[in-house]
């Protein structure tokens, strides 16, 4: 796994990952993680649920992702979209929600999710 150094408006995150790619998934994975509340939402449809995440970003995210192996800020970074990660991500989230209640998981929330960090260090967070 390579590392990179990936940044995306005020979220500045240093990971391993295959490719540019996962490194952006990765890194807006740990931004998004306070907002998996909207999957538990019996009120919100996913269309609801990715209409949020992606007013969220229009907030407070650039609209681009900027991925490099060499470090921040560099002219030769790989672009990736944030609203087309944050898409990528939304259709995970949705697919592991109906993958947990085909398995007979309801009982356990999105939200729980949020607090499976491993890593020791704490997620970028999205400013207020």
């Amino acid at each position: 796994m390579a590392k990179f150094y990936v940044q995306c408006g005020p979220v500045r995150v240093v990971l391993g990952a295959e490719g540019a790619e996962q490194a952006a998934m990765s890194a807006l994975d740990r931004v998004l993680h306070p907002h998996l509340w909207i999957y538990d939402d019996s009120g919100l449809s996913p269309d609801d649920c990715r209409t949020h995440l992606m007013l969220e970003a229009l907030l407070h995210l650039a609209p681009t992702i900027l991925v490099s192996e060499q470090g921040f800020d560099r002219d030769d970074a790989a672009i990736v979209g944030t609203p087309e990660t944050i898409d990528r991500w939304h259709r995970l989230m949705v697919g592991m929600n109906r993958l947990f209640v085909a398995a007979g998981l309801v009982a356990r929330p999105m939200s729980a999710l949020a607090g499976g960090e491993t890593s020791g260090e704490a997620p970028p967070r999205l400013p207020r």
